[in-house]
C-alpha cells in the first residue's frame, strides 16, 4: 500500500483496536444483510471485520492487510467469539487478488488516506462489488479540534500532516473522497454522502485516546521514520508526548474528529 506512514506497534494496534460498527461505521449499518459476502480492506486487528462477522451469520467476510503483522491478533479474535465465517489475508488495495462481482460490501475505513493511489483503489473496490446494489464504504478523517488550547497537540497535527505529505499520503481527506468516488468512475447520483464524529471527553475516553498518541510519540515506526528521514525533531516529538498527557489529565479535556462517509452504488 506504499505510503503508510506508521506501523502496527502496541499503541496503533490499541488505537485500531477499539474501533467497532458502531463507533466507527454506523453509516452501513442499515444496508446490511445478514447473508452478504463482505471485503474490509486495512483491517488491522479485525475489531471491525469481526463485527462484521456477527452480523452475516449465513455469509462470509474477508479482512485483508497489506502486511502480515496484525492478522494473527485478528484470527485470535475472531476465534475467540467462535465465529467461522470469516478469514483473513494480505493483499494490496491498488490490485485486489479478487475475481470481479464478488462481495456485496467492500469497506474501508482510515484507509484511502494513507495509500499511493486512492483513486485507483476506489476503482479496484468497484471492480470487485457486484453489479446492482454491490456497495462501497469508505469513511476518512475530515478535520479535527480540541480544548483546551495544547501546544503539544497543535504540534502533533502539523507533525502527522507533513509526515503523511511527504511519504505520498493525502491526510484527513474525508471532505472530497466522494470526488475521487467519481473520478473511479462510480454516478455521482449514486455516492450518497455524510458525516460522522468521534468525541472523545470522559476520563476513560480521554485516557484511551490520549493514551494511545502519547504512547505513539514516546516509541514507535512513526517516531524512529520521522526523526531518522528529517521530518520531526526530537523537541518537537517531546511536545507532543506532553500535550496528550496533558489533555489525558485536563479534567476538561474534549477532543472531536470529523470524519466524511461515502456509500458508493454499483
Amino acid at each position: 500500500m506504499g505510503t503508510y506512514s506508521t506501523d502496527h506497534s502496541s499503541s496503533v494496534i490499541q488505537t485500531h483496536s477499539w474501533r467497532t460498527l458502531t463507533n466507527s461505521a454506523a453509516y452501513i449499518l442499515p444496508y446490511i444483510r445478514p447473508d452478504m459476502k463482505i471485503l474490509d480492506i486495512g483491517c488491522g486487528p479485525g475489531s471491525i471485520t469481526v463485527d462484521f462477522a456477527g452480523r452475516v451469520p449465513q455469509g462470509h467476510v474477508t479482512g485483508v492487510e497489506y502486511t502480515p503483522e496484525p492478522l494473527d491478533q485478528a484470527r485470535t479474535l475472531a476465534a475467540s467469539q467462535g465465529l467461522s465465517n470469516i478469514d483473513f489475508q494480505v493483499a494490496d488495495i491498488h490490485s485486489l487478488p479478487f475475481e470481479d462481482n464478488a462481495f456485496d460490501i467492500v469497506h474501508v475505513h482510515q484507509v484511502l488516506q494513507h495509500i499511493a493511489d486512492p483513486v485507483q483503489a476506489l476503482r479496484e473496490m468497484k471492480r470487485v462489488a457486484k453489479p446492482n446494489g454491490g456497495i462501497v464504504a469508505a469513511r476518512e478523517s475530515a478535520s479535527s479540534t480540541w480544548y483546551p488550547e495544547n501546544e503539544g497537540i497543535t504540534a502533533w497535527l502539523e507533525v502527522t500532516s507533513r509526515v503523511a505529505k511527504a511519504k505520498g499520503g493525502n491526510p484527513h481527506p474525508g471532505r472530497y473522497i466522494h470526488v475521487w468516488a467519481e473520478e473511479a468512475g462510480f454516478d455521482r447520483e449514486r455516492v450518497k454522502r455524510s458525516a460522522g464524529s468521534w468525541c472523545f471527553s470522559s476520563p476513560q475516553e480521554r485516557e484511551y485516546w490520549g493514551g494511545s498518541m502519547e504512547g505513539r510519540f514516546r516509541s514507535s515506526g512513526f517516531t524512529k521514520m520521522a526523526t531518522e528521514e528529517g521530518l520531526a525533531t526530537t523537541e518537537e516529538l517531546e511536545k507532543i508526548v506532553k500535550g496528550w498527557r496533558q489533555f489525558v489529565e485536563d479534567e476538561r479535556g474534549w477532543f472531536g474528529l470529523l470524519h466524511g462517509e461515502i456509500l458508493c452504488f454499483k
